[in-house]
């Protein structure tokens, strides 16, 4: 049976959101539908058992504001009462999470659902334009972030509305194509056989290319962080961090274009995450969207599809708060990842 939007509920305030990732989780509380969020500061998910106890430790004991809903975005498929992180050791449970934390109405998304979001609530000032083409304004939109792991979601606008659509395409085959690319690909690191985007493009997906380079080459491989290859390869003080950066760039380059394609982004391609803010200069190199663009037969269409890198440090948290604000002007499918008071 077809699931409806369900687009008519209203949060009460005050609302907690939160963004929690692989690695690190963001929160912040919404008084009212006016107020700016108040935001916390950043919580790294291993200094705690649970996502019940970072909440309270990290927000309810620090403020006298108790929210009555939370909004919240989760890095995993949302299926049942029990939600597992994909990177993480969280498993967040909304029906304990009500009782324990005093909530009376619990929303999850999916984490790139929120990103999505932010895509329309951001105003260019938080955006970096990379290459040319024009962004359709009523068009569908991909959101795309190479972080923790690799977050995927679409946008697209149907009867006035914004619909959000979560996924997990950042576990989608990736394979080789130039002769270079056949050098190195056999030694990139798999999982149960596979060589998925998030293995190459994410923090762990760097690292993985930068060795592969190096067994390739027969060489060593000092770095052993995705800081110290992105800085090396920036600075151009390592030859094999330089080329590791730029085949995590062209890859990049490789599955936005497959993603803009899927989903006929003609409203652009939206690049989010610290790390594709750290490398702004490296996505800036025409490689970069010759690898969006070499899509034949379809070359022209991706040439005037317009790519962004979100450069707001709390983006999804900005998606969220124009979410709880406002859920109408969001087709958010709610159904199964609500849990409201009895």
């Amino acid at each position: 049976m077809a699931q409806s939007i369900d687009t008519t509920h209203v949060l009460k305030f005050p609302v907690l959101i939160g963004d929690i990732g692989g690695t690190n989780a963001r929160f912040a509380l919404l008084v009212d539908s006016y107020a700016e969020p108040k935001e916390f500061p950043i919580v790294q998910t291993a200094d705690f058992a649970n996502i019940d106890e970072a909440i309270q430790a990290s927000i309810l004991d620090r403020t006298s504001i108790m929210p009555r809903s939370a909004v919240l975005a989760v890095a995993g498929p949302i299926d049942g009462d029990e939600v597992d992180l994909t990177n993480c050791d969280w498993v967040v449970r909304p029906l304990e999470m009500r009782r324990t934390l005093g909530l009376e109405d619990i929303v999850l998304l999916n984490d790139f659902e929120a990103q999505a979001l932010a895509v329309v609530a951001l105003g260019e000032e938080h955006m970096v334009k990379i290459g040319a083409g024009e962004a359709e304004p009523d068009a569908s939109r991909v959101v795309l972030g190479p972080g923790t792991g690799l977050g995927v979601a679409g946008l697209i606008h149907a009867c006035r509305t914004w619909i959000p659509v979560p996924g997990e395409g950042g576990h989608m085959d990736m394979g080789p194509r130039t002769p270079r690319d056949f050098e190195v690909f056999p030694h990139i690191e798999r999982i149960e056989g596979r060589i998925s985007g998030e293995q190459l493009l994410c923090g762990r997906g760097l690292v993985n290319v930068y060795r592969a380079i190096a067994r390739a080459d027969a060489k060593e491989a000092p770095f052993t962080t995705p800081a110290e290859i992105t800085t090396a390869g920036l600075a151009g003080s390592d030859a094999i961090a330089v080329e590791a950066l730029e085949m995590f760039v062209t890859c990049l380059g490789r599955i936005a274009g497959d993603l803009a394609l899927v989903f006929m982004s003609r409203g652009g391609v939206y690049l989010t995450g610290g790390i594709a803010q750290k490398i702004v200069a490296a996505l800036k190199h025409p490689r970069f969207r010759e690898a969006f663009e070499d899509k034949a037969p379809h070359s022209a269409l991706l040439k005037a599809i317009p790519i962004y890198v979100i450069t707001h440090p709390l983006a999804a948290l900005t998606g969220l708060a124009a979410y709880a604000r406002t859920p109408a002007r969001f087709g958010v499918e709610t159904r199964g990842r609500r849990w409201p008071a009895r």
